[in-house]
């Protein structure tokens, strides 16, 4: 940059408080601290969210960020556990300082407002050239839709750092938005920067990122240039996802031989993890017809559509709707020979340039639709595009009504009241929500012995409760043995658990959640359960060294949410079992039904646990578990409910493979045996 260049860049006046008339926009900053002010209040009325994943890993990630766990803990957050955490060391930081969950909760809900304020940058750079105060506006109206995502509701003010992330997302968006308007090297290297470091940060961020390409399509330059464009954004986006992945990425590839891990491990091929592909199909639609019909799917107040709770959003299918009406007017003006004058009109309500910017977001939006559809369709990782999908709304609606600004503002008003209904109707935003108080965000009852003496903790159940470790000694370690993903003592990941185990002779218990560990079979936590779960390692619980921890959220009676944890010592049992006959009938009936069904047992072969008299099996890409009880084969889904669906008998499995029909259909998993000659009639 030349000295005359660096003079005249000191001499103009910043661009973001110019409109496009010249006159100042200031009238950002109250529009910003509006949209700050009503999400404090909004989060203030939902109460405070302590959803599963907090305690399963969002707050133990955040202590592993700070703290190297590598040596004492092994999967202590189950596969989760090895996830990029430094998006969560934030969240930690302020649990860990002291402030009152009410402080906590302020600080984040500012942090989170961040994404209402790039919404309305976003409306303000694509909406047809007009007056400040259309504009601002049409900025309002798109930040009004965003706060009707009830999964942005969801997540205002928690552990979640789904939101964090898509602010980088949504900024990088922004930028490429205003590329399009007049392309600028700047703007695309720094939206590729924003997306390579939220990528690397949350890898569900990938979809935006790739999308975010299709922007550079639609630039107002040639072929050769478009091509110079995208090179340099995908470089720059590789090299900020390397720059901001490597620390941890180099941490893992020295633990594991895998860069990623527990992800891609069908390509780097860890032995201490499945090498069959993890692809977690909880909401991803099943068919081509599901795939079309989801827009609409999601008006409806039903959980484990897009997201586990009732969230109704009714946007996706407005914008297809506005859509189909600007397709069809242009279809009418086109057949029914519109007149000179009217068509004049049309262009100066609409500028090409404006019109450029919209199909280019519309386009993107598109492609980041089917990617996320085809990777997770899970909500919580859709954010960014969600307040994509409220400015477009916002936009095409303008440009269908053109001048008719009463036609557009009405509306939007009786759709947002329709949306406001919705969710007020079907309450349950949050996962487990509590009043706010002065309190700690988590206050956690520990008892001495824990605090003072490191012990290993054999946590069972696919809730790991890693939250623990920052609350007992900080040389204690975890091991999430039994849950989402089962640690086989024949395997590498085997051999990991019983050197630890070795390592800490004397200093091992077992932890599950329950106010106490039963002697009978009717309730969980029970003896029988866990001494089946530990026999695998050669151990046994000690019912003489039990003692309870409890996690409470208010020290006031009203909305409180408490945790029960229990933790008995874990000795060595008489003899370690040997596999049993039973156990190898229940290991070939198990490989039977998953080559009878691979739509519904996947990834393959995980490892079979002896659990509450049964041997089962947990499918972490389908939430199902399978297992061989009483002389029947079943399975069910303990997430969405669906079974115990019987399949026939152990007796007929064992005779020979039987056939299935059998997959997934609206979120629900289906299947029944196929009538042959090798059924002996047993239902």
């Amino acid at each position: 940059m030349s000295a005359g260049t660096f003079r005249a860049a000191l001499r103009a006046r910043p661009s973001w408080i110019l409109s496009s008339s010249g006159a100042t926009a200031l009238y950002r900053l109250p529009i910003y601290a509006a949209c700050t002010l009503f999400a404090l209040a909004i989060t203030y009325a939902l109460g405070r969210d302590l959803p599963w994943d907090t305690f399963n890993y969002h707050i133990y990630a955040g202590f592993s960020a700070l703290h190297d766990r590598f040596a004492q803990d092994y999967f202590a957050a189950g596969p989760q556990a090895y996830l990029n955490p430094y998006a969560y060391a934030p969240f930690f930081l302020l649990i860990e300082s002291g402030l009152s969950a009410l402080a906590v909760g302020t600080v984040l809900v500012i942090c989170h407002s961040i994404i209402l304020w790039l919404t309305f940058e976003l409306a303000v750079s694509v909406c047809p050239r007009a007056a400040t105060g259309t504009r601002a506006t049409a900025g309002l109206f798109a930040v009004v839709l965003t706060l009707t995502n009830p999964i942005l509701l969801q997540q205002l003010g928690s552990s979640f750092a789904d939101i964090t992330t898509a602010e980088m997302a949504l900024a990088a968006w922004v930028l490429l938005a205003k590329a399009v308007l007049r392309p600028r090297v700047a703007l695309i290297v720094w939206s590729a920067v924003l997306l390579g470091a939220a990528t690397a940060l949350k890898l569900t961020n990938a979809v935006h990122a790739i999308s975010g390409g299709m922007l550079l399509l639609l630039l107002p330059s040639t072929g050769r240039q478009r091509f110079r464009y995208a090179l340099g954004y995908f470089s720059v986006l590789g090299l900020a996802f390397a720059i901001v992945a490597a620390p941890w990425a180099y941490r893992l590839q020295a633990a594991f031989g895998n860069p990623f891990f527990p992800l891609f491990n069908d390509i780097f091929r860890s032995p201490e993890f499945t090498t069959e592909p993890v692809h977690l199909l909880r909401f991803v639609p099943a068919s081509l017809g599901e795939a079309l019909w989801r827009p609409f799917a999601t008006i409806a107040p039903e959980p484990m559509v897009h997201d586990e709770l009732r969230v109704p959003d009714a946007r996706y299918a407005l914008l297809i709707g506005i859509v189909l009406a600007l397709l069809t007017a242009k279809l009418w003006r086109h057949f029914a020979h519109a007149s000179s004058r009217h068509d004049s009109r049309s262009v100066n309500a609409r500028s090409v340039t404006d019109a450029r910017v919209v199909l280019a977001l519309g386009c993107g939006f598109a492609a980041d639709w089917v990617l996320w559809q085809v990777s997770s369709a899970n909500s919580r990782y859709f954010l960014p595009m969600a307040s994509v999908a409220s400015v477009l709304i916002v936009v095409l609606l303008i440009r269908v009504f053109a001048e008719r600004t009463k036609a557009w503002v009405g509306i939007l008003l009786a759709f947002t009241a329709l949306q406001v209904t919705q969710i007020t109707m079907n309450p349950g935003v949050r996962w487990n929500a509590t009043s706010w108080d002065s309190g700690p965000w988590l206050a956690v009852s520990v008892p001495e012995k824990l605090t003072n003496l490191p012990y290993l903790y054999l946590t069972m159940g696919a809730m790991s409760n890693a939250y623990l470790a920052p609350f007992v000694a900080r040389t204690s370690g975890f091991i999430n043995f039994t849950g989402a993903y089962a640690l086989n003592p024949a395997g590498a990941d085997g051999e990991r658990v019983k050197a630890l185990i070795e390592h800490n002779r004397g200093r091992l218990r077992v932890l599950a959640e329950g106010e106490r560990l039963y002697t009978d079979l009717k309730h969980l936590p029970n003896v029988s359960d866990v001494d089946g779960a530990l026999a695998r390692f050669g151990l046994r619980v000690d019912l003489d060294d039990c003692v309870s921890i409890r996690a409470d959220s208010s020290s006031q009676e009203r909305d409180r949410y408490v945790k029960h944890l229990v933790t008995c010592a874990a000795v060595a049992a008489a003899g370690t079992p040997t596999q049993t006959q039973a156990g190898r009938d229940a290991q070939v009936i198990l490989d039977r039904l998953e080559d009878a069904c691979p739509a519904l047992f996947q990834p393959r072969r995980p490892m079979i646990e002896y659990r509450n008299h049964r041997w089962q099996r947990v499918y972490l890409n389908t939430d199902i578990w399978a297992w061989v009880s009483r002389g029947y084969v079943k399975f069910y889904n303990p997430v969405n409910g669906d079974g115990p669906i019987f399949l026939g008998s152990e007796k007929e499995w064992l005779a020979a493979p039987l056939q299935v029909t059998c997959g997934r259909r609206e979120g629900h998993a289906f299947a029944t045996l196929v009538p042959g000659p090798s059924r002996d009639g047993t239902k």
